[in-house]
């Protein structure tokens, strides 16, 4: 809702209820409400972490996977409870021929009957289908914490890429005017004479090609907006605040091996793991029918005495070794199976934060030289051209060739950067929101329960 909008509710509220000094108060109250936020997202350039808190606010993805978690968090609680009992009513040899065809109290075989039925299922198998539902509230849980730390890191890498594109435009516009001055005096050197016509048409062309880069990182820098948008649901900011520091990371600080269960996908696969368990567990009480029960009553004629029956109902599990055996020993294979899944996965993003780190590192490295040493070079050549100018020694278009040269050095440094940049936030935000000792304790946990189930009858 725009200030304009909100302003013409106010006013039209107001008017209708003129009269009332409590409809102004509420009006103007509803006027700061509304146009409250909308100044704080205007008064300022959008900030690296606010673009991170409206991403996790804006996600449709996280309320899904919430919604999720609540709804194996339901079955779970509906899992453990016994089947509802069923209400048995019937009619029992009625005639169908002679005199009392279909008559209920003539012969004295019919029966009026009235029972109830209730399978009974042991609370080891209800503990088990509930914990099944469990584990899948916290596997939605973790997909839910996987999915925020890929959210965050595309946003922060929108973010950065829109920053360093703004960076590069306003660089390639100031060597887009060192261009268009060295075509100015390329022309008056050769109009007077002093110069050469390959020079002014070399200016020129160069001019033309920064006019065609600019147009294209214009097109990018409008894309990436919209990528923002995309991600934060903010309106397309104009200006960023400074960007966060590059220099350290959780991975820096302890290594691939020490974080590696901190990885949403392993996160993720740990939680696959324990709802497997649970389904094996799920299966192995399955191997044992559930029993149920009967209790009827029979309404005869008046001279006949009622009835009261009672029965039960027991499963004859004759072919277990083909079909309950074979459910658990399934289960168990698919145990096997995302175990072997997870060890995999963690070898593979071993090497990849691995990796990252050493091109990271290496970004960084490049950044400090190009900082301490090609700036600082750039700078002094543009100087000894400048004095070379001064003296009669160099040409105008040779001091701005210069110049651009000592611009084009500082874009490759900002290049550097933006590379750093985007591999420090694929390694800072490619951890979940974990504890170190909770997904430790999961861990164990799971192996234990993996030996038990194994090792079970």
């Amino acid at each position: 809702m725009s200030v304009l909008t909100a302003a013409r509710w106010a006013i039209a509220i107001q008017n209708f209820f003129s009269s009332h000094c409590l409809c102004r108060l509420v009006c103007t109250v509803f006027l700061l409400v509304v146009y409250a936020p909308i100044r704080a997202a205007d008064s300022g350039p959008l900030t690296f972490e606010a673009a991170l808190r409206a991403a996790e606010h804006h996600s449709l993805a996280l309320r899904g996977y919430e919604a999720g978690a609540r709804a194996a968090g339901e079955r779970a609680v509906a899992a453990g409870q016994l089947p509802d009992p069923v209400l048995q009513l019937g009619l029992d040899n009625v005639p169908t021929q002679g005199n009392m065809a279909f008559g209920l109290d003539n012969e004295p075989m019919t029966m009026r009957k009235m029972g109830l039925m209730q399978t009974y299922t042991r609370p080891a198998k209800r503990r088990a289908r509930a914990a099944q539902f469990q584990r899948e509230a916290e596997a939605a849980k973790v997909r839910r914490t996987a999915s925020l730390a890929e959210l965050r890191e595309r946003a922060a890498l929108t973010w950065l890429a829109l920053y360093y594109r703004q960076q590069q435009l306003t660089l390639v516009m100031a060597q887009r005017e060192e261009a268009a001055r060295q075509v100015q005096a390329a022309d008056a050197e050769f109009r007077g004479g002093r110069g050469d016509q390959t020079d002014l048409f070399a200016a020129r062309l160069s001019l033309a090609e920064l006019d065609d880069e600019l147009k294209a990182l214009r097109a990018q820098l409008a894309s990436t907006r919209h990528a923002l948008e995309r991600w934060t649901g903010l309106p397309q900011p104009t200006e960023l605040s400074s960007p966060p520091s590059i220099r350290t990371t959780h991975w820096s600080n302890h290594g691939p091996e020490h974080s590696l269960d901190l990885h949403p996908d392993i996160a993720v696969m740990n939680a696959e793991e324990r709802a497997a368990i649970a389904r094996a567990e799920v299966a192995r009480q399955e191997t044992r029918g559930d029993w149920t029960w009967s209790l009827m009553y029979a309404i005869r004629r008046a001279d006949y005495a009622d009835m009261v029956s009672l029965g039960v109902s027991i499963p004859l599990e004759w072919n277990r070794k083909n079909r309950q055996n074979r459910e658990l020993a399934a289960e168990l294979a698919r145990v096997d199976q995302v175990q072997a899944q997870k060890e995999e996965m963690r070898r593979s993003h071993q090497l990849e934060i691995e990796q990252l780190l050493i091109r990271w590192e290496a970004q960084l490295a490049r950044l400090d030289h190009y900082q301490k040493t090609l700036l600082p070079l750039a700078e002094e050549s543009v100087q000894a051209a400048l004095a070379g100018y001064r003296g009669n020694r160099l040409s105008l278009s040779e001091l701005l060739a210069t110049r651009r040269a000592a611009i084009g050095t500082d874009i490759e440094r900002l290049r550097i950067e933006e590379e750093a940049a985007a591999l420090w936030a694929t390694l800072e935000f490619r951890f979940p929101e974990l504890e170190r000792s909770a997904a430790t304790a999961t861990n164990n946990q799971s192996q234990a329960n993996t030996h038990s189930l194994e090792s079970a009858p």
